[in-house]
C-alpha cells in the first residue's frame, strides 16, 4: 500500500524528431532545476541530484533542508543512505570474486554458510536474483518490531535470527524480493576473503574508483563527515527516522553515499572498469523466474522512452534513493533524499530520475495540458474493463473528472490531452480509449509508463461498484479504535488528527478514513477497508481488506 500523490508537473511536448535533437546542455540544466524546484520545500527534508551524459555532468543540485532542527539546507555534497541500491555493488562483489576464481555463482550456500538448512540447494546465483526461497528478515515481526532491528548483531547472530524460518518456495522455483539473500552475499563475501563485506568494497572498488564518501553506514564506530539526517512523517508532521543498527540492513542496504560518488559507480561498472563483459552481460541479463520480474544481480531492468535501463531504488529509515543508467545515451541520473515518505504533492526519487533522465534523451514525457471535455461526454468512458478474474480497473467520473481505479488500488484522477486520449496525473501512464461502429466505447489500451504498445483491456457488461456511505461517529467511538497494530513487522497506527480519523502505515504519509459502521472503515485514496474486532470495546485486531486480499493486524499495547 505504497500510496503518493504526486503533483503534476508541465512538461514539454513530443517532437517527433526529438530523439534525433537531445537538448543542450543549458536545456537540460533549466528543466532539472526547474523541476527539483517544483518538487521542493524548502523548508522540508528534500533531494540532491544529479543527470550526467557520459562523464558531463548536465545538472547537480539540491534543495530542501539537511537538518530541520539546526535548519541547515541541503546539498548535492551531502551523504546519504542509499539502502538497497547498496545491492548492486554487494553483487558485482561477488562478481569480482568469481572472476578471480574465489568462488563460483553455481556453488551452494553450505559452502560458505556451513549448516545452513536447505543450502545444499541453494546456490549464490539464486541469492544474486532473489530466488532463492528464503524468507526475507525484513518481514519477520519479532525483528522489525520493537527493539530487535536496534541491536549490533554479527553476521551469524543476524543469520540466525531468521534461518529457522520456513522458505517462501523451493529454491530456484519462484522470485521474491529478499534481503536475508543480501545478508548470506555479505556473507559469501566475509567467507571467501576473510573481510567484513564492505571492507572489501572500500578495497575492491571505493579506493580504485575514488569514491571518497562511500562506504559503511555505521555512525555508531564514527561520525560520517556530511551526512545528513533523516527524517519519518509522524501524521502530518516531521520527525527524525526510527533508529536502526546499521549491522541489520548489512550487505542488503547498509551503504552511504553521494550523487557524485554514484555517477563514479555508475560510468566504472557500466563502461567495464570493474567487471568483464561476460560477468556484467550476466549481473545486466535476468535469467529463469528472475527474468518474469526483470531482475538482474543487484539491478533491474526496462526500458525508458523506448530506450534500455538499468535502475535501482532503495528505502530504508529515513531514506530513499534512486540510481538509474541508460546505456545506449550514457545517461546517469542519481537522486537521493532524507527521509522515508513523500509528501502528498511531490514526486519519488524514481519518478524524478526518469522525468530527468528522458529529457536528457529528447524523449520527454508529454505535456500535461488539460482539454476541455464536458461531464457528459466523460461519463460515456466510466465503467468497469475487466483484467482478469481477480482485477479489472474501475473508471468513474468524480469531482467533474474521470478517474481511473485498479482493483486494491488508488483512485488517479485522468488528465484529457486529446480525443480519447488521458494521461494520468501520477506519474506518466497513458489511456487511449476505442470505440465500436455505433461510437460507443468498446475497450481501452493502457500503456503502463507510457511504455510499450499497451494493454487492451475490453470495457465489461458489469455495473459501476455502489459508492460506500459514511456516517457520523461520536468522539468516544472514534477513540475506540485508536492505536497501533501490527502484521509482520509493519505498523498500521490509527489515530485521531483532532476530530478526523486517520490510518497511517510504517513510513508512508496518513490518510483519512471514512466511517461505515461503529467497525467498519474505508479509504478514498484507494479502494481499501478497514474491520476492527471485536465490534465493541478495546480491538484486539484489524482486518486490511485490499485488492482481494486480507491481512490481519494485531493490536499492539
Amino acid at each position: 500500500m505504497r500510496l503518493f500523490a504526486t503533483l503534476t508537473i508541465l512538461l514539454l511536448p513530443l517532437m517527433a524528431d526529438a530523439a534525433d535533437r537531445p537538448p543542450s546542455r543549458a536545456e537540460v540544466a533549466r528543466f532539472a532545476a526547474d523541476a527539483l524546484a517544483r518538487n521542493c520545500d524548502p523548508a522540508a527534508p528534500g533531494m540532491a541530484v544529479l543527470l550526467a551524459r557520459g562523464d558531463d555532468v548536465l545538472y547537480r543540485g539540491a534543495c530542501g533542508r539537511a537538518s530541520l532542527e539546526l535548519d541547515v539546507p541541503l546539498s548535492a555534497d551531502h551523504v546519504f543512505r542509499i539502502g538497497s541500491v547498496t545491492k548492486q555493488f554487494s553483487a558485482a562483489a561477488v562478481l569480482k570474486l568469481a572472476e578471480d576464481g574465489k568462488l563460483s555463482l553455481d556453488d551452494p550456500l553450505t559452502r560458505f554458510v556451513p549448516g545452513y538448512p536447505g543450502g545444499d540447494a541453494i546456490t549464490v546465483r539464486m541469492l544474486l536474483d532473489h530466488t532463492s526461497g528464503i524468507r526475507s528478515y525484513t518481514s519477520i515481526e519479532a525483528i522489525m518490531a520493537g527493539g530487535g532491528i536496534m541491536q549490533d548483531l554479527s553476521t551469524a547472530a543476524l543469520i540466525d535470527s531468521f534461518k529457522g524460518e520456513a522458505a517462501d518456495f523451493a529454491p530456484g522455483q519462484g522470485w521474491a524480493y529478499n534481503n536475508s539473500g543480501y545478508v548470506l552475499v555479505g556473507a559469501v563475501i566475509e567467507a571467501a576473503t576473510g573481510k567484513s563485506w564492505h571492507a572489501y568494497l572500500e578495497e575492491a572498488f571505493f579506493g580504485p574508483l575514488g569514491m571518497e564518501h562511500t562506504g559503511y553506514g555505521s555512525e555508531a564506530e564514527a561520525v560520517i563527515p556530511g551526512h545528513v539526517n533523516g527524517y519519518t512523517l509522524n501524521g502530518e508532521r516531521w520527525a527524525r527516522a526510527r533508529y536502526l543498527s546499521m549491522t541489520q540492513p548489512h550487505a542488503a542496504g547498509a551503504l552511504v553515499s553521494t550523487v557524485d560518488d554514484l555517477l563514479k559507480w555508475n560510468r566504472a561498472l557500466h563502461e567495464g572498469r570493474i567487471l568483464s563483459q561476460s560477468s556484467h552481460a550476466a549481473m545486466t541479463t535476468p535469467a529463469g523466474k528472475a527474468a518474469e520480474n526483470a531482475y538482474g544481480f543487484g539491478i533491474s531492468t526496462g526500458t525508458l522512452r523506448g530506450q534500455p535501463k538499468l535502475e535501482h531504488g532503495g528505502g530504508i529509515f529515513g531514506f530513499s534513493a534512486y540510481l538509474l543508467y541508460l546505456p545506449g545515451d550514457e545517461v546517469s541520473v542519481a537522486v537521493l533524499y532524507n527521509a522515508d515518505a513523500g509528501r502528498p504533492d511531490m514526486l519519488g526519487t524514481g519518478r524524478v530520475a526518469q522525468l530527468l533522465a528522458a529529457h536528457a534523451i529528447g524523449r520527454p514525457y508529454p505535456e500535461k495540458k488539460a482539454i476541455e471535455v464536458d461531464e457528459a461526454t466523460l461519463r460515456g468512458y466510466e465503467g468497469v474493463y475487466r483484467i482478469d478474474e481477480n482485477s479489472a480497473r474501475t473508471l468513474r467520473v468524480a469531482g467533474g473528472r474521470l478517474t481511473s481505479q485498479r482493483s486494491g488500488g488508488q483512485a488517479y484522477p485522468l488528465v484529457p490531452v486529446g480525443e480519447d486520449t488521458f494521461l494520468f496525473e501520477e506519474g506518466f501512464s497513458r489511456m487511449v480509449f476505442e470505440r465500436g461502429d455505433d461510437g460507443a466505447v468498446v475497450a481501452m489500451r493502457f500503456f503502463p509508463e507510457d511504455e510499450g504498445e499497451g494493454e487492451r483491456i475490453a470495457r465489461s457488461d458489469e455495473p459501476l461498484p455502489t459508492a460506500r456511505t459514511e456516517v457520523d461517529l461520536p468522539r468516544a467511538a472514534l477513540e475506540r479504535i485508536a492505536g497501533e497494530y501490527v502484521f509482520q513487522g509493519a505498523v498500521l497506527k490509527v489515530f485521531l488528527d483532532g476530530d478526523t480519523p486517520k490510518a497511517q502505515l510504517s513510513g508512508q504519509p496518513a490518510f483519512e478514513i471514512f466511517a461505515e459502521s461503529a467497525s467498519a472503515f474505508f479509504l478514498k485514496v484507494v479502494d481499501a477497508s478497514l474491520r476492527f474486532a471485536p465490534e465493541t470495546g478495546t480491538p484486539a485486531t484489524v482486518t486490511l481488506s485490499q485488492g482481494g486480499h486480507e491481512t490481519v493486524f494485531a493490536r499492539r499495547d
